[in-house]
């Protein structure tokens, strides 16, 4: 029997990137390996999309074809991005849009996403799923279940964004409030802030981050409205515990494997309770394997059936795309204004 072929719409990127290109990346090497992806779009039946196209603002009008050629349209949504970003709700909008415009099916990476989505007035669809997130476990793996902590304890974040938001005001504090001779912390990734006792590492590859990550004991993730963070689960597949905000989908992917903490008051306490008890935190990890989640996409993706195209069609997204592109240019302008007063004064 010939397997119904499935394509993702998204452009890769190497080396160092966020964690949503991460997952991608995983999620086609395992479709490909189970022979149910295809890099020619012409042979796929079904096509999965990212919920941030306006990086690939041609990403729109293939859609509207695909739509057109009765093609199954599985919309991957992210966010809020207006509560992670603290502002473009006008994005969080005009992906809702594209949803209603576009998909036939929708996937939320966490219960979280998908309620603060429906708040902001996402429409629910026919066929939904929540599907987390999961990382390239051939890369990120535990080194040794029965490891101990030593004498010095090492605690380790990572974000590839330096959104503020990614909870630098946490890493700021344990930079200046952190015990340095019980621990030492690693901070990898990109950060708006420098750090005095905090050591830095630039953006790694995958391959690197992981053996940074195995060479440490505890991760700490303070990222406020993260609906499923990526660095989170690739700290959980290579064993270490977790002490997370609560916050976002955090809790969801956490489970008995860490700590949660609610800010600068108690994250001291959280952190010493992760090493009193760190044998049992590690042991009740729960990791997520690609293989499963690949399984589970594809699963919910052949259960897909094409919804009827909206009425007057060609019109509403000729209106999205006047949306779309005038956001598109006024950003633009408004980063460029930017960029001139911080560069020449006010």
């Amino acid at each position: 029997m010939i397997k119904k072929k499935i394509h993702i719409l998204y452009t890769e990127r190497d080396g160092a990137w966020g964690g949503g290109n991460q997952f991608l990346k995983a999620l086609k090497k395992e479709m490909k390996r189970r022979g149910q992806y295809t890099d020619n779009p012409p042979e796929a039946q079904y096509f999965l999309f990212n919920s941030f196209p306006f990086h690939e603002l041609h990403r729109i009008h293939q859609l509207y074809k695909l739509k057109k050629q009765g093609k199954i349209l599985i919309h991957r949504v992210d966010g809020p991005i207006s509560q992670y970003r603290g502002k473009d709700l006008i994005i969080d909008k005009l992906i809702y849009r594209i949803n209603d415009l576009f998909a036939d099916a929708t996937v939320f990476q966490s219960k979280w996403s998908r309620e603060q989505n429906y708040i902001l007035g996402m429409r629910q669809k026919k066929y939904e799923m929540i599907i987390t997130n999961a990382p390239d476990n051939s890369i990120f793996s535990p080194s040794d279940k029965s490891k101990i902590i030593g004498e010095k304890i090492k605690i380790i974040a990572t974000s590839w964004s330096k959104n503020v938001r990614k909870g630098f005001d946490v890493y700021g504090y344990l930079d200046n409030h952190l015990d340095y001779s019980r621990f030492e912390m690693t901070f990898v990734g990109n950060s708006p802030i420098s750090f005095k006792h905090i050591r830095h590492i630039l953006p790694q590859d995958s391959r690197k981050l992981s053996i940074l990550l195995r060479e440490h004991d505890i991760f700490i993730t303070a990222s406020q409205k993260d609906p499923c963070s990526n660095s989170l689960i690739e700290a959980l597949a290579c064993g270490l515990p977790i002490v997370a905000l609560n916050d976002g989908g955090h809790s969801e992917l956490v489970g008995g494997g860490g700590v949660l903490f609610n800010g600068t008051h108690d994250i001291i306490g959280a952190i010493n309770c992760v090493v009193e008890n760190y044998k049992t935190y590690r042991d009740s990890i729960v990791t997520y394997r690609i293989d499963e989640i690949a399984q589970k996409y594809i699963d919910f993706i052949m259960s897909v059936g094409s919804s009827p195209r909206c009425s007057h069609m060609a019109l509403r997204v000729y209106i999205l795309l006047v949306y779309v592109y005038g956001w598109d240019f006024f950003s633009r302008i408004f980063s460029f204004i930017k960029k001139m007063f911080v560069q020449y004064g006010t």
